[in-house]
């Protein structure tokens, strides 16, 4: 883990993306946080030990969850922008069951719903980051466009996992990755931490709000016939009223043109109990800097 002195920054964004809050000084104490987002390997490691589940594990019929399939975009898949509801899709098989995790140790794990990112947690000893946690030590200091500077690709080279092409149908991939790719594959930023920005998704403690300054339980009323990924924040599975927090940092289907969300003050609402192929965590300790930290 890396400590992050804690202090004040600007959080936010005077950008006119509607679901980023408006600009405004936020202070936080100091914590440690994991250096890249939790990857295969050690999620694995956490099942092992404890014979943990995941929630797109469960049930008779398993409750799946959603996986990006561009070449999928005919007929009804087509109004869902490629996305499908895979029962058999889970974080040991990320796209389907004819996948898994061989050369993808060092990958983020995907496909948690925000209960398994907490288990692991405390599995863990630690904590779910929250929004401004998160945002903070994305920043880096920085109030620039990215935390390196005021360009994506700075003379061509690429700073982190996005889309490149025209979404959803053209990934030209040339970042070197037409899906997530290794926690370490790009530079950090100046505090030492990777993939703050693009890879995956990541789960935060914080309720969504359209500001951060008006937090509350926000949920959404689920429609068990809804399996169309672009409504109902990715819905599926229970009927009734779904808890939705926010997740940071944007992901390797970010492109400029349709989501451009691969910014430190990117922000989007999830329903707790929607995993997908694009969703990953880490986590934070708040605890002293001489205090010995894994």
């Amino acid at each position: 883990m890396v400590w992050i002195p804690g202090g004040a920054f600007i959080m936010g964004s005077d950008h006119h993306f509607p679901e980023e809050s408006p600009a405004h000084k936020v202070s936080v104490d100091g914590f440690h946080m994991d250096a890249h987002p939790v990857t295969n390997a050690e999620f694995a490691a956490f099942v092992e030990a404890t014979g943990y589940v995941t929630l797109a594990e469960l049930g008779p019929e398993r409750t799946g969850s959603h996986v990006f399939l561009p070449e999928a975009r005919t007929g009804e898949d087509a109004k869902r922008h490629g996305w499908r509801l895979l029962a058999d899709a889970d974080w040991q098989h990320p796209l389907g069951p004819d996948s898994d995790l061989r050369g993808l140790e060092d990958h983020p794990v995907v496909h948690v719903a925000y209960a398994d990112a907490y288990a692991y947690a405390r599995w863990a000893g630690k904590e779910i980051p929250t929004e401004a946690q998160w945002e903070f030590a994305a920043r880096a200091g920085s109030q620039d466009e990215f935390p390196w500077g005021a360009e994506l690709a700075p003379g061509g080279a690429h700073m982190a996992n996005t889309w490149q092409g025209m979404f959803p149908s053209d990934n030209t991939a040339q970042d070197g990755y037409l899906r997530t790719s290794p926690v370490h594959a790009y530079p950090p930023n100046t505090l030492g931490l990777f993939d703050m920005i693009g890879n995956v998704w990541e789960w935060t403690t914080d309720f969504w709000a359209p500001r951060h300054d008006r937090p509350r339980a926000n949920t959404i009323r689920r429609n068990p016939r809804v399996t169309n990924a672009v409504e109902s924040c990715l819905a599926f599975g229970t009927s009734g009223q779904v808890p939705r927090r926010v997740l940071k940092g944007g992901s390797h289907l970010c492109d400029p043109k349709h989501s451009p969300r691969y910014r430190a003050p990117a922000r989007r609402a999830r329903a707790v109990d929607s995993p997908g192929c694009d969703i990953g965590f880490r986590c934070v300790r708040t605890t002293a800097p001489d205090t010995p930290s894994s």
